[in-house]
């Protein structure tokens, strides 16, 4: 179970902007343009900025078809200045030892345009590892997910084995929610993710 905690709130004015990690996967052997130019761009917003990096690390380890970008931000939306990438996933990351954590992703989820809820959102909660000390009951999460519809994964991002084994699911979403996937769409995860709470991504 976990107990109510301390709100935690990052220095006033600090604005982490928006990083760009690129790995390019290898060709796929078949007729048709190169893959060099398929792209699949995915958005982790959350506070834990160590944890989101770690993992954009891992998700670019991964082996893909086509050029993997990472974007990385604290909130939506994003500063005027900052160039407005084409996303095709966005992941929000809740830590369930930080109240702020939560409050930033709900507020962040109004800024998403409501075509996005159709395969292309997830949450990702981290922190269930320790539960005695969480700030936020996980229930509290799922909740928000089954609001938006959303599929929902859990991992310990401080895990590394746990970090590589998620960042292989996300990249696996993201190929799908890019329409890299032949017979398969957002949509098509959607519900096979809500449908189940282990689905085998490799299968699709």
């Amino acid at each position: 179970m976990c107990f109510p905690g301390s709100l935690v709130r990052p220095p006033e004015g600090v604005y982490r902007e928006v990083r760009s990690a690129v790995r390019t996967g290898p060709e796929r052997l078949q007729p048709g343009p190169s893959t060099r130019a398929w792209r699949s761009s995915l958005s982790l917003v959350g506070t834990e900025d160590a944890l989101l990096q770690q993992l954009a690390d891992s998700m670019l380890k991964e082996d893909c078809a086509s050029e993997l970008k990472v974007h990385l931000a604290r909130s939506l939306p994003l500063p005027s200045n900052v160039n407005r990438p084409r996303i095709d996933l966005i992941v929000f990351v809740v830590n369930l030892h930080s109240k702020y954590s939560l409050r930033n992703v709900e507020e962040s989820l109004h800024h998403v345009d409501a075509t996005f809820f159709l395969g292309k959102v997830g949450f990702l909660i981290t922190g269930a590892g320790r539960e005695g000390h969480c700030s936020i009951h996980w229930n509290t999460v799922v909740r928000l997910a089954r609001t938006y519809r959303s599929p929902l994964l859990f991992c310990d991002l401080e895990v590394e084995g746990f970090r590589a084994t998620v960042a292989q699911r996300l990249v696996r979403m993201l190929q799908i929610c890019a329409g890299h996937v032949p017979g398969v769409s957002a949509l098509n995860l959607l519900s096979l993710l809500r449908s189940s709470e282990n689905p085998a991504l490799e299968d699709v």
